[in-house]
């Protein structure tokens, strides 16, 4: 597909952003992990695996594994981690973790196979070598994997963390998509939240994993953060172009120090203001789409002939923990600390302390700690929110087809909240189809909102823009 002829997929206004952004959810699941309880746990788990079981139609299965240690902190992440330098941590979490493996894999024996792996972190790179290849050889034997050619299997890599030779390790060891964290070039800025990383090094760890044959290379970039101007942005920005990844995902920084310890050492002063993020953000989207990039919707970017592009095109696009996916129809276990999976209609999520997973694992439990069942007005509404989320547009009729409903009845009231959205231009509603416009695409969570019947104070959410 040539650059001309891909269409205008986001429009910028930044007095609309500015307005209307505020606190919300991501959507990465519906209902949100806020609302998991502990009355959902392992036997609950087992109950979803047996319903999926006996549905006997063999569906993909997609697997997630987290690795929560990191060598170093970088002030602005916010994700569940273990830093320490003491390495022998890791040898008795991986222990638990194939035990782990070793009793989802009896539980899904015979039904499915995998045909998507992530493994996330923390930070993945931190095994070594040796322990990465033993345990992708146990995940083997456990499970059964799609050939290389149909499955996605992809690793995030911290650049500071492997060199070439490690890259194409990961590749032999069946990897065949890697995520790099970058998050910015600018050497103040990776100052400011220790995070030094030189271009040379992550352009070494690219070029690495497109020599050893990676189907995708994606960058993750951070807008927001300490010390970062608009001049700053658009020199990282430059550099990213130049390396011509097939993704590139760029968040924004949510700075909730009352969370999130390592953001105290972030400070106040060196912040940009809410203008000056707005016009980064506004930098970044008018960079990446002149370069060719098709935006995919909440802060992802893909290269036209890359399967997310390809998969939105077609309406295949799904949204899950792991952000857009390809594989809409498969069900997520992911196995490790504070790990969330999607069986059937339910999640659960393991326990978030390494001491209550260990323990739970002594007792040859899975470490499920929470979790929730949907109700029915559960899944239609998560069926809503999926499709505006990953396609900007539901039909009506169809969604009728298929849950028993009248649409205009059974949200009466969010029709309702919508017109206020279309008077502000966010969304075109009619009897058939719910429409987000190109200046309301980057207000997506703002409009997925009027579809969350559990949302009230949401103080712990990043905003929306």
């Amino acid at each position: 597909m040539k650059l001309q002829d891909l269409p205008i997929a986001v429009e910028f206004d930044a007095e609309l952003i500015a307005r209307l952004s505020k606190s919300g959810p991501r959507y990465t699941s519906y209902p949100t992990a806020d609302r998991f309880t502990d009355g959902f746990g392992y036997d609950d788990f087992l109950r979803a695996v047996a319903d999926v079981r006996t549905r006997g139609a063999a569906r993909p299965l997609s697997l997630y594994l987290h690795i929560p240690f990191c060598d170093t902190v970088c002030y602005y992440c916010a994700c569940n981690k273990v830093v320490t330098k003491k390495r022998d941590k890791a040898v008795t979490y991986l222990a638990y973790l194939k035990r782990e493996i070793e009793m989802q894999g009896r539980l899904f024996a015979g039904m499915n196979e995998v045909e998507q792996l992530h493994l996330g972190g923390g930070t993945p790179t931190y095994l070594s070598d040796e322990q990465m290849g033993e345990l992708m050889a146990h995940l083997r034997r456990c499970f059964r994997f799609a050939p290389d050619a149909q499955g996605e299997y992809s690793i995030e890599v911290d650049p500071r963390t492997v060199s070439a030779r490690r890259v194409h390790s990961l590749r032999r060891q069946g990897f065949n998509r890697i995520s790099l964290g970058v998050q910015d070039f600018d050497a103040d800025v990776q100052k400011a939240v220790n995070r030094i990383q030189p271009e040379e090094e992550t352009r070494a760890i690219i070029g690495a994993a497109r020599d050893a044959g990676f189907r995708s290379v994606s960058i993750d970039l951070i807008y927001g953060l300490p010390k970062q101007t608009p001049a700053t942005m658009e020199a990282t920005l430059d550099k990213v172009i130049a390396a011509s990844p097939d993704r590139i995902a760029v968040y924004h920084y949510a700075h909730m120090p009352q969370l999130f310890k390592p953001q105290r050492r972030i400070l106040d002063a060196e912040m940009p203001d809410s203008d000056t993020k707005l016009r980064m953000l506004q930098l970044c989207i008018e960079r990446l789409t002149a370069a060719g990039y098709v935006y995919i919707g909440m802060d992802h970017f893909a290269k036209p002939g890359d399967d997310l592009a390809v998969a939105q095109r077609q309406g295949r696009l799904h949204r899950n923990f792991q952000g857009y996916s390809t594989h809409a129809d498969a069900d997520l276990v992911s196995c490790g600390v504070s790990a969330i999976s999607a069986v059937g209609p339910t999640y659960s999520q393991n326990a978030k302390t390494l001491d209550a997973y260990y323990d739970a694992l002594d007792r040859n439990e899975l470490p499920v700690a929470r979790g929730v069942r949907l109700s029915m007005d559960d899944v239609l509404r998560r069926t809503v929110i999926q499709t505006l989320m990953c396609q900007f547009e539901l039909s009506i009729p169809a969604l009728e087809q298929a849950f028993p409903i009248v649409f205009a009845k059974y949200f009466e009231r969010e029709l309702g909240q919508l017109a206020e959205l279309a008077r502000d231009g966010l969304v075109e509603v009619d009897a058939d189809w719910i429409s987000v416009t190109l200046k309301g695409r980057l207000l997506i969570r703002n409009v997925c909102m009027v579809f969350d019947k559990y949302l009230s104070g949401a103080s712990r959410h990043s905003k929306t823009v």
